[in-house]
């Protein structure tokens, strides 16, 4: 069975950090281009930052580049978002998730992904 639970979402100050984790079951993290996503009230679910194959290379969107890391391990068969310096733009409910096949066509696109975690609140204010 399929499966992904998201954990370490919560409140923090702007300029403060959070680390994001995934624990995945069903499928190998080294294997699938498993990602971040994140959808703020009002707006489309994005993507932030996905693994684009199984040599580790990663996707960030630009508006995260330079302050947000996506990490796995293996092991642990868990995916990581660190995320630091955070904005209160960077308030969202924010998902990890895996398309059905190891590849897709268009990296880190909402519809190239099929299986997703229930999402944890990440919510930047002072």
């Amino acid at each position: 069975q399929y499966q992904l639970v998201e954990s370490g979402g919560g409140l923090v100050q702007p300029g403060g950090s959070l680390r994001l984790s995934c624990a995945v079951s069903g499928f190998a993290v080294y294997y699938y281009p498993i990602g971040w996503f994140r959808q703020a009230p009002g707006k489309e679910r994005e993507g932030v930052s996905c693994f684009i194959n199984s040599d580790g290379s990663t996707y960030y969107a630009d508006s995260v580049k330079g302050r947000f890391t996506i990490s796995r391990d293996i092991a642990k068969n868990t995916v990581y978002l660190q995320m630091n310096s955070l904005k209160p733009e960077d308030t969202a409910v924010y998902y990890c998730a895996a398309p059905f096949r190891p590849t897709v066509k268009d990296i880190c696109t909402r519809e190239e992904y099929d299986y997703w975690g229930q999402g944890t609140q990440v919510t930047v204010s002072s």
